[in-house]
């Protein structure tokens, strides 16, 4: 069993995790290079007479020196092949060289590999990690025309696509993908079928989830007509929800009208807010007049769930565009709806111009609006640059709702210019309403400006 770093695995198969891991991790893939084995490298077994070079060998592996550490994990298993390290030497000796990447490189990491495979038969290194890494570099060695490994490759696929298992579900997965990704990158003529087979087994066992929610990722990059029906049919009727959310995702990254009609009928028809959510977020990421249409109208409906309608809201506001913006406010003016006014006052916010802060600070100005939303837009003008801090003084000196002076104060302690400690200073000193005043100081407590301690130090020694 690989103990030092249990992540390996994970990085073999790089991308293709994606179904499971955060957009933002899994775009990082396998070139991470040593950030996924940072950190010092501890002792397994200290007593074991390899220890040190096996753990100076992992530090090369985690400082990218790639061959030198092939080297010396080679060296592990030469001068103790009876180490218990002597398994996991040679699967790293293996990955080392995978990563290293030339092509002689490769074709030794394979005899590693199955090195590894006869003599340690019962290691885990020896049966899951090898044989997931084994079908990473035969999938490379094919893209470069090796005809062995090509055919290495369609072998391992066409067993997973007649259902063929060699061993228990737990952790086989992570060899299936890198096999039909392997075979994608090869030929995606005969990968998509199988891929296609993969999703279609809609059992509700652990293994089949997990393989389907990685066989929509692999599907995705394969962009064509026969993809998006199939990741429609994995929307309308696959039975595991996450499985379902992805495919909407990836379903963004398929171009044309059919995928915009798809989504509009997920956003119209689904009964799983969470897969409208998706939908919603995929028509926002299509930057078309269309799209643009659909967002409005459904913001517009008040039959609509109120979350979701805010949702789409937020996402309008996003694309900074003069249409937007404009029919934004036009709902602001004609719905009651609180969530759906504070997504709207929000929305603007972003985009930090002067219209946007004038119509912001029309709405604080307002009587006939709540105190709650002329505070949230007061506030939210507060946060641009676009409104200064002299400006923000004259508001305050010009409101008269204590409630709206307090707002005003927050607003200017979460500024960093000088001018508003500048103004701070000022209200604490000099306002006559003691619960402003008392605000200030509070706010002014906070900051590390030297003459707010002056300040505070008058305050306790009498001096105001």
């Amino acid at each position: 069993m690989l103990r030092m770093n249990r992540t390996i695995p994970t990085v073999l198969v790089g991308g293709l995790l994606a179904a499971c891991l955060p957009v933002s991790v899994a775009a990082q893939g396998v070139g991470q290079g040593a950030i996924e084995y940072a950190g010092a490298v501890e002792s397994a077994y200290p007593q074991d007479p390899a220890d040190s070079l096996y753990r100076a060998a992992r530090e090369y592996l985690n400082r990218d020196r790639y061959r030198r550490a092939a080297e010396l994990f080679e060296q592990v298993h030469a001068r103790y092949p009876r180490s218990s390290y002597a398994a996991e030497a040679l699967y790293y000796q293996a990955f080392a060289l995978y990563r290293s990447g030339r092509e002689a490189d490769l074709h030794a990491a394979q005899n590693v590999l199955r090195h590894l495979q006869r003599s340690y038969a019962e290691s885990e290194a020896a049966r899951r990690d090898a044989e997931a890494l084994l079908a990473r570099i035969e999938g490379k060695l094919a893209r470069r025309g090796d005809a062995a490994a090509g055919e290495e490759v369609a072998r391992r696929a066409s067993g997973i696509a007649a259902g063929v298992r060699a061993e228990p579900c737990e952790g086989e997965d992570e060899i299936r993908i890198a096999a039909l990704n392997a075979l994608l990158q090869m030929n995606s003529e005969q990968a998509l079928p199988i891929l296609e087979r993969v999703l279609a087994n809609r059992e509700d066992d652990a293994c089949s989830v997990e393989m389907r929610r990685k066989a929509v990722f692999l599907m995705s990059q394969h962009v064509d007509e026969e993809t998006l029906d199939i990741l429609l049919d994995v929307v309308r009727n696959d039975p595991d929800q996450e499985v379902r959310h992805q495919a909407v995702f990836w379903l963004s990254q398929v171009p044309g009208e059919r995928t915009v009609n798809a989504l509009e009928d997920i956003l119209q028809s689904s009964d799983d807010p969470e897969l409208q959510q998706k939908a919603i977020f995929a028509l926002s990421q299509v930057h078309s007049e269309r799209t643009g249409r659909i967002l409005r109208d459904y913001a517009m409906d008040e039959s609509a769930d109120v979350e979701l309608r805010a949702q789409a809201i937020f996402w309008l506001g996003q694309q900074h565009d003069v249409e937007n913006v404009e029919f934004l406010r036009q709902i602001y003016a004609s719905t009651d709806e609180p969530e759906i006014k504070e997504k709207i006052v929000f929305s603007l916010a972003q985009l930090g111009d002067r219209e946007s802060m004038d119509w912001l600070l029309s709405v604080a100005a307002d009587a006939d609006e709540s105190m709650e939303m002329r505070k949230k837009a007061l506030f939210w003008a507060g946060q641009s640059e676009a409104l200064s801090i002299v400006q923000m003084g004259e508001l305050y000196e010009g409101m008269e709702e204590r409630e709206l002076k307090e707002q005003i104060i927050f607003a200017l302690a979460q500024r960093h210019e000088d001018e508003a400690v500048d103004w701070l200073l000022e209200i604490a000193r000099g306002e006559e309403d003691t619960e402003l005043r008392k605000k200030a100081i509070f706010w002014l407590s906070q900051s590390d400006d030297p003459r707010v301690a002056e300040f505070l130090l008058e305050i306790i020694e009498g001096g105001q």
